[in-house]
């Protein structure tokens, strides 16, 4: 591991220490490398909280940070969102074009030359299988009042929202296999980043001719083949299950997940800056440069090893001796002074900000929770202000807890939309109500959270401590970083206690978590009203009426006693001095953002 400056400041003064007795602390502030600039190669070791389980992202159990951080960087795409939320065209990697806007009709195009890490070109075949995940073109599952499916079949679990890509036909095949047309029923707001955008977990997501061969078809161009002749689903009029379309959504959803490296490299291949090359489970990752990729800005490092390391205490450390460069850790009041000390002898530079992050808890609909009046009772025992002054608020003096499901604090909407949405009705704990609702009841609920993360620790121990006293069983559900995502949706618990990232561009989130039946609606939530109201805000263009629309979903969501919205979280990251282009981003890419501009400086 290459030692930063501070690593070789405290080197250099052990080695001294015979002949001049010990370096003052003047001395060390004064030393530099001299001639210190930016060159290409090198190595570098990044900690990140999660665990790797999935190379496939976009799929709902492979819908984690980590996880969309190694898609990021070993993945291109028709454009990424930088850290001033605009979204920058990869030009190199191909075009996109509004070739009319009535009707909305896109086509998108990859350069001649881009290609997979095994040779096989990216092209149509890939974008006809991604646009068929996102779109739930075939699905035909009809869901209940209670978003549990009543009749038909739903094929890919997509981790993101349907909305945008359901509003398109089956696209138009040309250039040589190289371009899709999209045609919209509909105009999209967000038409931008609706497709093959970068920053969607993955681009235009994993390998058509590996899917293909592992779901039992002869190539892609038989894929390809069976997503055109397959027809459109209908929830109305189900049809029976398409076993080929089944075997290849199937290969899709489950075949990418994995903790260690697989004996089989197409599992793993890359269209990006970098590639996989090895797994230590549970403990790191490595990715090397891709040396075939030259559709983009060449990548500055030639490796880069992701620690896993869940503490941010052990993250501070690693940083401080060496063993990594760059770190995002929880921010809390005991590492941000730790920093703060290492950044003032000019070892580190922090990079500090608000992230477009919050954590909440949810409940399910169904099971102890099936009764509004038995979610309100438990809703009412969360003490929300003690959470934030055990968890943000030592970091963020005069932080206050979230009062919005769809709004966070410095986005245009918020105070309007806490005005008139009824979070008011639990700012503080009450008890006497919670204990009326359940009318002598003692309901167990089993509460599911990420224990190696501090705050989420923190905030089940209060909420336990304070729904105990009004007479509910708490149950313990927490579980370590590289084990809770997998219980979302399993219906293995009663709440969770986690996180959503926004992307700071566009409205699709909403509807991929609050949609009824959507993949990332794990909790059961369903509302016609808020259904309706979701399916015009995607085609809106007018801000003020979609501010209007986000502000109605959020009070129906409160009205539901879906949950409550706990804090926005605070950001921090920190490198070692010698590393040049690691910047703030606010969003879930975190520094990964521009991974192609780090550099070591030497």
């Amino acid at each position: 591991m290459r030692l930063n400056r501070l690593t070789k400041l405290a080197a250099a003064c052990a080695a001294a220490v015979l002949a001049l007795g010990a370096c003052t602390a003047e001395e060390r502030m004064a030393e530099e490398l001299p001639g210190a600039s930016p060159s290409p190669g090198g190595e570098i070791s990044v900690a990140e909280a999660g665990v790797v389980n999935s190379f496939n992202p976009q799929s709902a159990a492979g819908n984690t940070d980590i996880n969309r951080k190694l898609a990021y960087a070993t993945h291109s795409g028709f454009n990424y969102v930088d850290n001033n939320l605009e979204v920058i065209p990869l030009e190199d990697f191909g075009s996109y074009e509004r070739v009319s806007e009535d009707p909305l009709t896109v086509k998108y195009t990859v350069n001649d030359g881009v290609a997979w890490s095994d040779g096989a070109p990216v092209g149509a075949d890939d974008m006809m299988l991604a646009w068929a995940a996102g779109s739930g073109w075939f699905d035909d599952e009809l869901p209940g009042p209670d978003g549990e499916p009543l009749s038909g079949t739903r094929y890919f679990d997509y981790a993101g929202s349907t909305e945008a890509l359901g509003l398109t036909g089956l696209p138009e095949i040309g250039d040589d296999n190289r371009s899709i047309t999209l045609t919209y029923s509909e105009p999209y707001a967000d038409w931008e980043t609706a497709f093959g955008s970068l920053s969607d977990s993955s681009g235009i997501g994993v390998p058509a001719h590996v899917v293909a061969q592992g779901a039992g078809l002869a190539d892609e161009k038989a894929l390809t083949e069976l997503i055109r002749e397959t027809p459109g689903g209908d929830p109305l009029n189900p049809a029976p299950v398409n076993p080929e379309l089944r075997a290849v959504a199937d290969y899709w959803n489950t075949a990418f997940a994995a903790r260690t490296l697989p004996e089989d490299p197409a599992l793993y291949l890359s269209n990006g800056p970098y590639i996989l090359s090895g797994i230590i489970p549970g403990e790191s990752l490595t990715l090397v440069r891709n040396e075939d990729y030259t559709w983009g800005v060449k990548p500055g490092l030639d490796k880069i090893t992701v620690r896993f390391l869940s503490n941010p205490a052990a993250q501070t450390a690693a940083l401080e001796d060496g063993s990594v460069d760059i770190i995002s850790p929880q921010p809390d009041g005991g590492t941000l002074p730790e920093l703060e000390a290492l950044e003032s002898l000019g070892n580190i530079n922090l990079h500090q900000g608000n992230q477009l992050a919050y954590d909440h808890l949810d409940l399910t609909f169904d099971g102890v929770f099936a009764a509004g009046a038995v979610r309100e009772a438990f809703l009412a025992t969360v003490p929300r202000q003690a959470i934030v002054e055990a968890t943000v608020q030592r970091l963020q003096p005069g932080a206050e807890p979230l009062n919005s499901q769809v709004f966070l604090m410095d986005q245009s909407g918020y105070g309007e939309s806490v005005a008139e949405n009824g979070s008011g009705e639990f700012a503080e704990v009450d008890l006497e109500r919670a204990q009326e609702l359940l009318d002598g009841e003692t309901p167990t609920v089993r509460v599911l959270y990420d224990r190696d993360n501090a705050y989420r620790t923190e905030a089940f121990r209060l909420i336990s401590e304070s729904a105990s006293a009004a007479g509910f069983d708490v149950v313990d559900g927490g579980l370590p970083s590289g084990e809770w995502a997998a219980r979302l949706g399993t219906g293995t618990y009663d709440a969770v206690i986690f996180g959503w990232t926004a992307s700071g561009v566009g409205v699709a989130g909403v509807p991929q978590v609050f949609r009824t039946g959507a993949a990332s609606n794990y909790n059961g939530f369903s509302s016609s009203e808020a259904n309706d109201l979701m399916a015009e805000l995607v085609v809106e263009q007018d801000a003020r009426r979609r501010g209007e629309l986000l502000a109605g979903i959020d009070r129906l969501i409160w009205e539901a006693r879906y949950g409550l919205p706990l804090y926005q979280l605070p950001g921090l990251q920190a490198s070692a001095d010698t590393i040049e282009g690691v910047e703030y981003m606010p969003n879930s890419t975190g520094v990964w953002w521009n991974v192609w501009e780090w550099r070591v400086l030497r």
